[in-house]
């Protein structure tokens, strides 16, 4: 093997004797399965039941974290605040939902892998630090100390911003055209967040944010990774796979938002290559196997579910394996005013778009192949379903 090939590669190269086939319904519905979208509603459920939370539960628009805890069974509402649920911007920085007593491990899990990644992670921002000779890694420690040392009680978006616009120097500030003002680059501020040990209060808009209760002091604005560092559990490479794989590292370090070279460095070595319809093989972990071999039975009565615009299920890189007909992508992954998906089975079956008055919430639908029966009784239930999460009726 060339020298120049990747420990990834190696690792895939290694598994071939026990490469497995599978196909495209297979591997939706283990996804479907391993996020416990097949679940019914239970009332017992604790907010915290849901093994998406580990990665973190993207919460964009008004049917997002919590409708898309919803969609796995846990009982929840639109007016919801539970206690045991935290918001904090991390993975590309978006806001996310965790367990509030999982924010430590999340924040050493989402700490850059390397001053490459954070710079990567800061987009435009990163240009100006480095031709200041401040890294990115030591950007970012240094907007959380001061953002610690500014939020001492609840601070909403603008508030908190013009108090670290005058506290930060030049290479961290921008003119801003639409706003006619200077001002932080939006992404040091968002990511900075947590690493300053501050989340998002829940409902907000504009976001408030304010200190999380009992952080631990000595992880606060502690960003770089030491050499030994694991992150357990929330090992973002390994949660990736498991809920959304199989995948490349490109599509694991897309979803990140992190170098490729960074993400095959870390890619674990307990990966299965599987071809899905004959494709190239791409990676699933050993312990995923045996639930992608059972996906090949199909339900007895089709799983329907209508996730966000947003949900964990519709971010997976690989969208020619969840959506093969390309011409499809543009009309579910629109920039903005984005639909949501209804599945049927983890097939992506058409869109859903909420037309919502005061007390009536009525839905727009996009049939991309012919339902039948069972299936509409079934959106009409998740219909029904979305109006009480939002506590109106169904149009």
């Amino acid at each position: 093997m060339a020298s120049g090939t990747s420990s990834a590669a190696r690792r895939r190269t290694a598994h071939a004797d026990a490469a497995v086939t599978a196909s495209r319904g297979q591997v939706l519905r283990r996804r479907l399965r391993v996020q416990q979208l097949d679940r019914p509603l239970s009332s017992s459920r604790a907010v915290t039941d849901a093994d998406v939370l580990d990665l973190g539960v993207q919460d964009t628009g008004q049917d997002g974290a919590l409708w898309a805890l919803a969609c796995r069974g846990v009982p929840v509402s639109s007016s919801d605040r539970p206690d045991g649920l935290a918001l904090a911007w991390t993975l590309r920085g978006a806001p996310h939902a965790y367990r509030r007593a999982d924010l430590p491990e999340v924040q050493r899990a989402v700490r850059p892998y390397s001053d490459a990644d954070a710079g990567k992670r800061l987009l435009t921002a990163s240009t100006p630090l480095r031709k200041a000779g401040i890294s990115p890694t030591d950007a970012l420690e240094h907007v959380a100390r001061t953002m610690r040392d500014v939020v001492t009680g609840p601070l909403d978006k603008g508030s908190l911003s013009t108090r670290m616009t005058a506290e930060l120097t030049d290479p961290y500030l921008r003119w801003c055209e639409p706003c006619h003002a200077t001002h932080m680059y939006e992404m040091p501020f968002r990511l900075a967040t947590l690493h300053a040990g501050l989340e998002l209060e829940q409902g907000s808009s504009p976001p408030v944010v304010r200190r999380i209760p009992r952080f631990p002091a000595a992880q606060v604005a502690t960003v770089a990774r030491t050499d030994d560092a694991t992150d357990g559990r929330w090992d973002l490479v390994r949660l990736v796979l498991h809920h959304l794989g199989p995948l490349t590292p490109k599509q694991v370090a897309s979803y990140l938002d992190a170098p490729v070279k960074d993400v095959a460095a870390r890619w674990p070595e307990d990966v299965v290559p599987v071809s899905v319809d004959g494709g190239a093989a791409v990676d699933l972990l050993a312990d995923d196997v045996d639930a992608l071999a059972a996906a090949a039975d199909l339900p007895t009565r089709p799983v329907v579910r209508l996730v966000g615009p947003y949900d964990v299920f519709l971010q997976a890189r690989d969208r020619d394996v969840l959506i093969p007909d390309a011409s499809r992508h543009k009309a579910l992954y629109q920039a903005i005013g984005r639909p949501g998906a209804v599945l049927v089975d983890g097939e992506v079956a058409g869109t859903w778009r909420p037309r919502a008055t005061k007390a009536r919430l009525a839905l727009e639908l996009d049939e991309w192949v012919p339902w039948d029966a069972g299936v509409r009784r079934a959106v009409a239930a998740e219909h029904e379903r979305l109006a009480a999460f939002r506590g109106v009726a169904a149009a």
